[in-house]
């Protein structure tokens, strides 16, 4: 159920050739607070660059509107321009700041934004906005997905019932730090900014930038996040209440995160690597990834190839501190659509989860097809 105080739309702007819905506007009536994390990729969209900046002078958001079917990523000053030019005009529409609006985009690489286009569906879109048109929006962020992901949870906090829900699009050139993809989170949740803040990148650590399906990284992955404070509930500071709230939002990001993996581009297979007795964490995620990233592992779990060597190559190729005595290594059935692979190093007691999926004739049919 989408939270207290929010509501959503989408609409066909005609970006997209095939004609599907490409505009979506995610809305809070009230004054938000935002939190986001965007990707590790040097090479940065224009919304990434404008949305930073406003993190930077702005604590009150309303809106976050985004197009799919172009990136309007290494459009140099004019794709910072083109994005402001967007959110110019919505903010007339909405009768809000132009600053209190985020905007993303996903798609194309290194084409213009279709301003005039965007711009003439902006009234039909405010126009839509409703609870009811989260489904359209959801769909509207799409580009290779097969299907729309979304995920939600609620909790109380004393007498009052929080909500958080969530919408993501992901598919393709996923790898940590982070994917391809975008996440759009809402929540009624009364929560302080330091605290949200923590709470995001508490969760996209052990989600978001858990997953690989090509080891590729974007440049217009966001995870963004909305907080209204429409459940009306105590002030999340920090304490239990902080706890429960971060359980509710990896629950969620957890979810949508396991979607976009198992929605990899011509992906027959869900794998989860778990490594485990490691010096650290971060040496088990380290040898964790390098399996996931294999691509003669991913091969081979197409394939239903019980080649346990691939496994044992990959980790020993990470870098990390392994001898052939000490490793065991265990795979469940590869006849089974969801797959968990399990390693242990004997050089400590730490472990990491990573998830990925197999790698197919249909990934490599749709990226060299893909413009």
């Amino acid at each position: 159920m989408i939270p207290k105080g929010f509501k959503a739309s989408g609409v066909c702007a005609g970006i997209k050739k095939s004609g599907k819905p490409d505009l979506a506007l995610f809305y809070s009536e009230t004054p938000a607070k935002a939190a986001c994390v965007f990707t590790a990729n040097k090479i940065k969209a224009a919304p990434l660059k404008l949305n930073r900046e406003l993190l930077k002078i702005n604590r009150s958001f309303r809106a976050i509107i985004v197009n799919s079917g172009n990136a309007n990523c290494f459009t140099g000053d004019a794709g910072i321009k083109d994005a402001k030019n967007v959110t110019k005009y919505l903010a007339k529409e909405l009768k809000v700041k132009a600053a209190s609006i985020l905007v993303n985009s996903t798609g194309i690489i290194g084409k213009r934004l279709p301003v005039e286009k965007i711009n003439k569906s902006i009234p039909g879109l405010v126009r839509n906005l409703s609870k009811d048109g989260i489904g359209k929006a959801k769909k509207a962020i799409l580009t290779t997905d097969t299907f729309a992901k979304a995920a939600s949870a609620g909790f109380s906090l004393g007498k009052k019932a929080v909500n958080i829900y969530g919408v993501a699009k992901g598919a393709g050139m996923i790898s940590p730090d982070m994917a391809t993809m975008l996440v759009f989170i809402l929540t009624d949740a009364n929560i302080t900014q330091a605290a949200l803040n923590s709470a995001l990148k508490s969760c996209v650590k052990g989600t978001f930038n858990c997953i690989t399906v090509d080891g590729c990284m974007s440049t217009n992955d966001s995870v963004m996040l909305l907080a209204n404070g429409g459940a009306d509930n105590v002030m999340v500071k920090g304490g239990a209440s902080l706890v429960r709230f971060t359980h509710a939002l990896h629950s969620v990001c957890l979810e949508l995160a396991k979607m976009v993996v198992k929605d990899g581009e011509g992906a027959t297979k869900f794998i989860q690597i778990t490594v485990d007795k490691a010096k650290n964490e971060a040496q088990a995620k380290k040898a964790a990834l390098a399996v996931a990233n294999s691509n003669l592992f991913k091969t081979a779990m197409f394939g239903e190839n019980p080649n346990f060597g691939r496994i044992a190559a990959a980790i020993g190729a990470s870098g990390i501190d392994v001898s052939e005595e000490g490793l065991k290594i265990n795979v469940s059935p590869l006849t089974k659509k969801d797959i968990k692979v399990y390693a242990a190093l004997n050089k400590g007691k730490f472990k990491a989860t990573v998830y990925t999926s197999d790698l197919t004739p249909e990934y490599v049919k749709i990226n060299a097809e893909y413009n």
